[in-house]
């Protein structure tokens, strides 16, 4: 049997990269897949046919994570087609770096809007339409947190919210069988990291030297440890923060 048959999954942010890569990688491990998307709607209606030719379950639904009234048409809209929640994916982000003189209050604003309002708000829908018997919450965080790189301020200090957020709200919803977990990737060639101009900059060229695997991440490294988070095999885990940079840390 898939590991995880039966169960459903809502991952946020799966249009494209490293929430697609997640999407897929749930599905094809048997979970019904809710893609939620923002604005790219193109993208999560691609993900939702690659899944269903592949035989799996999903759907897309739009919602900007920091919303509350999205959020409650993303969760009712799950309720309709698979029922209650087993897994959710908070992996919406976004990010834009730039040195401390160029920071202002709209980029600040949207970074935390839904960087770490989105993932707040997003963990609270759920809660109300989780099953009983609990479940697993994995956070999208990212090696920043960790090694802080220069022209990252504002980037950063969400994804470090991000994990304090894990390790409360693992205490928190523990007595409710409910496991949270994150998952820090390092570099990852995804299409937003292209359109940023990072694949094939001397900064990508960096990430990959100072990598003990020699490389930037591919959104398929990363599906693999959802999964594995998500799935019954990591029962005993909750709080933890897996870093997921080829050695960076």
């Amino acid at each position: 049997m898939k590991k995880l048959a039966n169960k459903v999954a809502v991952v946020t942010g799966a249009s494209k990269g490293i929430g697609a890569g997640i999407a897929k990688g749930l599905a094809a491990e048997g979970a019904a897949v809710v893609v939620n998307y923002a604005s790219a709607k193109a993208g999560a209606d691609k993900v939702v046919d690659e899944i269903v030719k592949n035989g799996g379950k999903a759907i897309a639904v739009q919602g900007d994570v920091s919303k509350t009234a999205d959020i409650n048409r993303l969760f009712e809209e799950t309720a309709k087609a698979f029922g209650a929640v087993d897994i959710l994916v908070n992996n919406a982000g976004i990010y834009k770096f730039g040195a401390i003189e160029q920071i202002n209050e709209e980029d600040f604003h949207s970074q935390f809007n839904t960087n770490v309002l989105g993932t707040l708000l997003t963990t609270q829908g759920a809660l109300k339409n989780f099953n009983p018997q609990g479940g697993s919450i994995i956070n999208i965080g990212s090696v920043v947190s960790s090694i802080t790189p220069v022209g990252s301020a504002i980037y950063t200090a969400t994804k470090g919210a991000v994990d304090s957020i894990t390790h409360v709200l693992a205490k928190e919803l523990g007595p409710k069988k409910i496991r949270v977990n994150s998952i820090n990737p390092g570099m990852i060639e995804t299409e937003g990291a292209h359109a940023a101009g990072f694949i094939g900059s001397d900064f990508a060229a960096e990430a990959a030297r100072t990598a003990p695997l020699g490389r930037i991440g591919q959104p398929e490294d990363i599906a693999p440890l959802a999964v594995f988070l998500a799935s019954e095999e990591s029962y005993w885990l909750t709080g933890e923060t897996l870093l997921a940079g080829g050695g960076v840390r």
